[in-house]
């Protein structure tokens, strides 16, 4: 062998002998045993299972420096946890990665503290249109108090930091901004203004009130032609700071704000709602048969022989569920059938991925932004009349006192034999029109047996105390240009409340067989009232002389009770609508508490799988339980909350459409006065919601009278100082249209007169 081959090989030898080497001191410190310190560690388990090499739990750091009392150095922390040098690196990267989710920071000194310790708390950040906000604290503290100055280093939606340095001139506590940790607007929807040379856009979102500077188009690209008072779409490219406002560059324009439709294309993009379908959903919808197959029959029941109908409004085009009842012995068998979208989409498929970032379908005036792509939402899903369609049903047997005997789920194909209006139903079953009973022909009598049922049904539910709150709806009717002609009142009648009995009905089974057999979901669930808002309502109520049953823990039927007692009364919309204001929020949960204004302790969504994620998902859960199998989509938790968040998003953006809408109804009646009702009374004036026209506007405080006037919450009424005048929620008034002002969606009245009326007791006017 040469010299250079036994260099070569030696060379190789020693290497393999070091490698050999740092595997045995590796597998050493692996296998070592921890100290008495380190292994004191409450979650050194779970630390275990997740690292080879597991360093101090989060919670444990938290632990130990918070034992200290003062700011501690990095040092005296490793020496404190027995933190080895060859570990200290990593350890630091842990202790930075918890000071940026804010559960340690460092000080000027560089020593680390807990946040809490130096009076900081980190939340979600609240503008308001005038330029101040708030701090809403994660921990669920009082809202923080931040001045326009404070608001001028971040936007609304951001998270951040802040130390208390006071109070305000309200006693509420006031916050400084110690570190904005997360911006939350990338993409902001605007108008373009044009000052002294200078263009910058005024968001659509007035909690956002910092004006976004517009940046000059990148090198290269073309920038698109703007002019004041367009509609467009920016990225903020440099978020705000203590020194800068955010800049953005326009990445889109819409068009002119007055255009048709522009209110909804703003209302989309200031609300992030997701309007269009990623390219995967629509070829796999593409890909969907237009009929039902014959492999689709596959272990479904046959129904198209039986009579289903579906019932809607006249402007529907899906349709989820269909109906039929048959008089069975002295009680009653009502079927429920239900559009099997779950059949369609499949579970983390493209379109089951869209279906859920939506979470619902959004109902504008004149627009509908639907859940699921128009193929299947008004075509493949929908419950059409003369054609085979496929269905998950509940088919139920009813006592004649209504009373649910058995229920039983199961897949089937139907084919609906009509499709009918409320309009059609009420006018056949309950105006008697000859033309409308004919029409019906064959379909009359099974319509009629559902009928007898809706009315044991109804006095079912009275019987269990659900709360019926009498509610005005309105709808807009439109001319040929897309804006308001008038606002009119919709009436429910029988025939809505018929379909809505059987629904309540599919959605307590559904409930009621996933809970007994084990299968988790998310329930629709309405909280009882809480304590500090009972008590409120019974101080208001005891000035009227009234009681609410139930001592500390009042039930629906409580409340039940109490509306019945108060439905002659000239006060009741008042009493009425403190009573609902005093009720929480209905919202999706796994953790099934009941339905409080329902009266039911379990309830589901089950009807609407075209247009509500958590229905397709209960849909999924009733197979999987059929299969004796667990449906498990991930957190259930988690997807409540979203559900909830995306629900509520519509409902926001809907109301942003129909305020922007009458406020162009309103726009050319500056001047003209009107009567109305006084519907909320809040700490700067009162707002009046105009007889027949249905709209409603801000009387200002200052616009009150020549008076201090005191906004007095109990009562829910506004009082002057001196001379003793009150308006009270639901009092009556004159007012006159003052102003419009479309950009920020408002109406403004002042008082055109003497009050008309106010709420009353016995024939005389409430007093406080």
């Amino acid at each position: 062998m040469c010299v250079y081959q036994f260099r070569h090989l030696g060379k190789g030898l020693a290497k393999e002998r070091r490698i050999l080497k740092e595997t045995r001191k590796l597998s050493n410190k692996k296998n070592q045993k921890l100290s008495r310190i380190r292994g004191a560690d409450p979650h050194l388990a779970r630390e275990r299972a997740k690292y080879d090499q597991p360093l101090p739990s989060r919670e444990y750091v938290l632990d130990v420096v918070a034992e200290q009392g003062v700011p501690v150095t990095f040092e005296r922390v490793c020496e404190l946890m027995d933190v080895s040098t060859e570990e200290r690196e990593t350890f630091q990267r842990r202790m930075g990665a918890m000071a940026r989710n804010g559960q340690l920071m460092q000080n000027r000194r560089g020593d680390w503290l807990l946040p809490t310790k130096a009076d900081l708390i980190r939340g979600k950040v609240q503008g308001h249109a005038d330029g101040y906000g708030f701090l809403v604290p994660e921990d669920g503290g009082a809202d923080i108090f931040l001045s326009t100055k404070e608001m001028e280093k971040m936007l609304h939606g951001d998270r951040a930091i802040v130390r208390i340095i006071g109070t305000d001139r309200k006693g509420r506590p006031e916050g400084k901004v110690v570190e904005v940790t997360e911006h939350a607007n990338s993409r902001v929807v605007g108008r373009v203004t044009e000052e002294h040379g200078v263009w910058f856009v005024v968001a659509e979102n007035r909690r956002i009130s910092q004006d976004i500077l517009l940046a000059p188009a990148e090198k290269g690209s073309k920038a698109p032609k703007l002019k004041a008072g367009q509609v467009v779409m920016v990225d903020i490219i440099e978020q705000p700071s203590k020194t800068s406002q955010p800049i953005g560059r326009v990445v889109e324009v819409l068009g002119n704000y007055a255009d048709p439709g522009m209110e909804i294309e703003i209302a989309l993009r200031k609300h992030d709602l997701p309007f269009e379908f990623s390219a995967e959903a629509l070829t796999q919808a593409k890909k969907l048969p237009d009929v039902v197959t014959k492999a689709d029959w596959k272990g479904r029941e046959d129904l198209t022989n039986l009579p289903l109908v579906t019932i809607d409004g006249e402007t529907a085009r899906d349709f989820d569920d269909a109906v039929y009842c048959e008089a069975q012995g002295k009680g009653f068998r009502l079927i429920v059938a239900i559009a099997d979208v779950s059949h369609y989409v499949t579970i983390d498929s493209p379109l089951d991925r869209d279906a859920y970032e939506r979470g619902n379908s959004v109902y504008f005036p004149r627009r509908v932004i639907p859940m699921l792509p128009e193929k299947i939402s008004n075509g493949l899903c929908s419950l059409n009349p003369d054609v085979q369609r496929l269905c998950m049903v509940c088919d139920m047997d009813i006592s004649s006192s209504g009373v649910i005997k058995n229920h039983r789920f199961y897949p089937a194909v139907m084919h609906s034999k009509a499709r009918l209006t409320y309009t059609e139903v009420a006018a056949a079953l309950y105006e008697k029109t000859p033309a409308a009973r004919n029409k019906l022909g064959a379909l009359l009598p099974h319509l009629e047996t559902l009928d007898r049922l809706f009315r044991i049904l109804e006095g079912a539910r009275s019987k269990r105390g659900a709360i019926d709150f009498d509610t005005a709806e309105t709808i807009m009717v439109f001319d040929d240009k897309g804006k308001i002609l008038r606002i009119e009142p919709y009436a429910r009648n029988d025939a809505h409340r018929l379909i809505e009995e059987c629904m309540l009905a599919a959605n307590v089974c559904a409930s009621e067989y996933l809970r007994e057999n084990g299968q988790p979901v998310v329930y629709r669930i309405h909280p009882e009232p809480k304590p500090e808002k009972v008590a409120k309502l019974r101080d208001f109520l005891g000035t009227f002389g009234l009681q609410l049953g139930g001592g500390d823990s009042p039930i629906a039927k409580d409340y039940s009770k109490l509306l019945d007692k108060i439905q002659d009364r000239p006060d009741k919309a008042l009493l009425q609508t403190v009573m609902l204001r005093s009720l929480q929020q209905a919202i999706y949960s796994p953790d099934n508490v009941g339905h409080f204004g329902l009266a039911y302790e379990s309830y589901t969504h089950f009807t609407s799988p075209i247009r509500r994620y958590p229905d397709l998902l209960v849909h999924r859960a009733i197979k999987a339980v059929l299969k004796k199998e667990k449906y498990q989509p991930g957190n259930w938790e988690e997807i409540g909350l979203h559900c909830s968040a995306t629900e509520r998003r519509a409902d926001e953006a809907t109301r942003d459409v129909e305020a922007w809408l009458k406020c162009y109804y309103m726009q050319d009646k500056v001047g003209e006065e009107f009567e109305g009702g006084i519907s909320a009374v809040v700490p700067f004036g009162i707002f009046v919601a105009l007889d027949n026209v249905f709209i409603e506007g801000l009387v200002h405080v200052s616009d009150l009278g020549r008076d201090y006037f005191h906004f007095d919450e109990t009562n829910h009424q506004m009082v002057g100082e001196r001379s003793g005048v009150r308006y009270c929620l639901a009092g009556r008034v004159k007012v006159q249209l003052v102003r419009v002002d479309m950009e920020q969606n408002k109406i403004d009245f002042r008082l055109a007169g003497e009050k008309l009326d106010e709420p009353r007791f016995n024939g005389k006017a409430r007093r406080g």
